[in-house]
């Protein structure tokens, strides 16, 4: 992560370098990213594009150009994107996790749940692709699966506040209110804003 105060040296020091080497597509990454950091977009997206050009595999790009489609609401751009990463990097988990996430937001659960699994497959520790795999579990009324992902999540990492709720969820859809309880709490606790209804239901806010 670059900080703030020295986010312009950075800038300056990828063009510098891309002036002697303008066929690195990693410096154009690294640009982008920068870029992106000043909320730049446009300038960041032209990064990404010769950074692709120059690095076909450079998967991480395709990723980020996923991103700022998803800004501008276009989750068809996103999609492309992504399919992209990982067709350029066979076994990219962050590209499956987005196409997994595009597909929900689309309410295409079954695409959504295949893509997830393979993100979770090739990367056992990818927290954020457990907790969505969970919610698409969840919204096609898999409550198993959901518990199930939510699990692996948290051995991943024990404090991810969604895992924790989305476990809430799933334990009070099952009637197992002190474990539904448990989970709403830690959610809480680590900065999660809970649901008002769930937060009723476990008389959280009495």
């Amino acid at each position: 992560m670059i900080k703030s105060n020295n986010i312009d040296e950075y800038i300056a020091m990828q063009r510098q370098a891309l002036a002697g080497n303008s066929e690195c597509g990693t410096t154009h990454y690294n640009l982008g990213v920068a870029l992106m950091g000043k909320k730049q977009y446009a300038e960041a997206e032209r990064s990404f594009h010769a950074a692709i050009e120059c690095s076909p595999t450079l998967a991480e790009a395709y990723v980020q150009l996923g991103g700022l489609c998803l800004k501008r609401g276009d989750l068809d751009g996103c999609l492309d994107w992504n399919t992209r990463a990982v067709k350029a990097r066979p076994g990219f988990s962050e590209g499956y996790g987005n196409i997994g996430f595009v597909h929900m937001q689309k309410g295409e659960l079954e695409e959504a749940i295949k893509a997830l699994r393979r993100a979770t497959a090739f990367n056992f520790r990818f927290v954020q692709g457990y907790t969505t795999l969970a919610t698409a579990h969840l919204m096609r009324g898999e409550v198993d699966e959901a518990i199930e992902a939510c699990v692996q999540a948290l051995k991943a990492d024990p404090n991810f506040p969604v895992a924790h709720n989305n476990l809430a969820i799933a334990y009070l859809e099952k009637g197992h209110q002190e474990k539904a309880k448990k989970h709403a709490m830690q959610a809480m606790a680590l900065g999660y804003e809970v649901a008002p209804e769930i937060r009723k239901e476990l008389a959280l806010d009495v």
